[in-house]
């Protein structure tokens, strides 16, 4: 799976976004609009991560 089809079915991806990233509101997602970098700086925020840690978190959820 490459990001191009999670962006392009992020209605679909948003929930599953919503289970593994539980702090990120339904607001945040949408405004997110499935674009990677949002979502990246999101996890940063909300989860005190550094830019490699959610970069590799976002790799993981697109493998599955």
């Amino acid at each position: 799976m490459n990001w191009d089809q999670i962006e392009g079915n992020w209605k679909e991806w948003k929930g599953k976004a919503k289970a593994k990233w539980g702090e990120l509101t339904d607001d945040e997602l949408d405004q997110a609009e499935g674009n990677r970098e949002k979502i990246e700086g999101l996890i940063q925020q909300k989860y005190g991560k550094t830019k490699e840690e959610a970069r590799e978190e976002v790799d993981h959820f697109m493998k599955g």
